[in-house]
């Protein structure tokens, strides 16, 4: 792993590299061959302090081993640790090319925190997980279920549903929202989603939830023996039953629901395994 640092003045990037320095990574400096170095030796552990500095940097972006960790504060910590006149410190801060890095990080840290609770927060972040880089299976369908929630067209919430085999084989997806041919919910197709005043009465809505729409693309006949589901909201009861009778035998998910008591319930009852997906810590981080 290259993990490169970037940060304006009084920002903390010192305490995060001197973190990784304790985690026994080692610190490189901006060269023309540090690409083909890091690159030949990506199984060790490497850490540069002015990412700006890296000749090529969309370059290193491109690396399946590189992290890009852009590090910012307070202004008023800012420049209690900068520590010199507020005139060059606001000189420096507009100055810098922090901010061109930012929107393109992996990971970004708002170092607010003291030094005798950094490490803690730092440890509880893990930084050097290798599924910040790659993610594992679960985070991997957990985003497309993500992307196909974008889909949704759903005025009450936004559901994104993935089916895949025991070995990881994409079967079908699925966002809510109302039927083939039927005007978008968002566009007036659901009276019940469009009435704000409307919690309950789901016997009314038109919309098919994501969960059903991937069981109705999939087919019965797709469906193989151990295949799992992944939501990233926990799935209804109606919906529960269904997965039940399609044979699948583990759902996974992120966010809870209203009824997820009944939901375990029926799927407990058929031995489907549910499971709440806990991702790493999102890429925009507070500490304080």
């Amino acid at each position: 792993m290259f993990i490169a640092i970037e940060g304006p003045p009084g920002s903390g990037t010192d305490s995060i590299l001197k973190y990784l320095l304790d985690l026994n990574f080692t610190k490189v400096t901006a060269s023309d061959t540090l690409l083909d170095f890091v690159t030949s030796n990506w199984r060790q552990n490497f850490v540069i302090d002015n990412a700006h500095e890296l000749p090529s940097l969309n370059t290193f972006m491109k690396r399946p081993f590189f992290m890009l960790i852009t590090v910012d504060a307070k202004i008023s910590i800012k420049y209690k640790r900068y520590g010199g006149k507020f005139e060059k410190f606001i000189e420096l801060t507009d100055s810098y090319e922090y901010f061109d890095l930012q929107h393109i990080s992996h990971l970004h840290i708002i170092n607010n925190s003291t030094s005798d609770s950094l490490k803690g927060q730092l440890d509880a972040l893990e930084i050097t997980n290798p599924h910040r880089l790659r993610p594992d299976w679960p985070d991997y369908f957990m985003k497309m279920a993500d992307l196909a929630a974008h889909r949704s067209n759903c005025m009450k919430r936004r559901v994104g549903c993935v089916i895949v085999t025991h070995d990881n084989r994409v079967i079908a997806t699925g966002y809510n929202g109302t039927p083939r041919n039927f005007t978008n919910c968002n566009e007036g197709g659901c009276a019940r989603c469009n009435n704000p005043s409307t919690s309950n009465s789901l016997s009314t809505c038109l919309c098919l939830h994501a969960e059903e729409n991937a069981l109705l693309e999939a087919g019965r006949a797709r469906i193989e023996s151990g295949s799992i589901l992944y939501c990233n909201t926990c799935p209804c009861l109606t919906c529960s039953i269904k997965i039940v009778q399609s044979g699948i035998k583990k759902v996974v998910y992120s966010q809870s629901y209203s009824m997820d008591d009944e939901s375990k319930r029926v799927l407990k009852e058929a031995d489907v395994l549910l499971e709440q997906w806990t991702p790493l810590q999102s890429e925009h981080i507070v500490l304080n």
